[in-house]
């Protein structure tokens, strides 16, 4: 069976177990979300964490989870990996953050990435949840109209 985000503390602890120093912050009430957006959730977070590993062993990483009535957003930050170890730290491929913003873009939401300005890395992803309360008929209405808006536009 593909991974959901019940077993989401097996997943942390097995890095925390690594020596990885994990904090979590949670805001919000959870939400159910799709299968695909559920999935989704997981392997996001697995993919970064294995990143923060890879890529800048040594360094410190925290996972935010904020929920809300329409969306849960992921974000998972790491540090400058430390001096000791950033002679350790490979180049990727790219592709695991390609399969994260596909993963997210198939259930509905979005991946961004990239360095923070003090010399980490961050992933955002943001994934509609279930019985997210819908636009209303004037908005779509609007967006439909005008394709081109920003902040609604539909496209076919």
């Amino acid at each position: 069976p593909a991974p959901t985000i019940k077993p989401l503390g097996r997943l942390l602890d097995s890095f925390t177990d690594a020596g990885m120093q994990l904090p979590l912050a949670t805001r919000g009430e959870p939400q159910s979300l799709s299968g695909p957006a559920d999935l989704a959730f997981y392997r996001i977070v697995q993919e970064s964490l294995t990143n923060a590993t890879k890529h800048a062993p040594g360094s410190d990483v925290r996972l935010d989870i904020d929920w809300s009535n329409a969306e849960a957003t992921l974000t998972i930050t790491n540090s400058d990996a430390t001096a000791v170890s950033r002679g350790l730290v490979s180049q990727g491929t790219g592709h695991g953050l390609i399969g994260m913003r596909e993963r997210a873009a198939a259930a509905g939401g979005t991946v961004s990435a990239g360095p923070t300005g003090e010399g980490g890395y961050r992933v955002t992803a943001t994934l509609p949840v279930l019985n997210a309360p819908a636009t209303g008929p004037a908005e779509s209405a609007a967006a439909m109209r005008d394709p081109h808006r920003s902040d609604k536009a539909v496209t076919s």
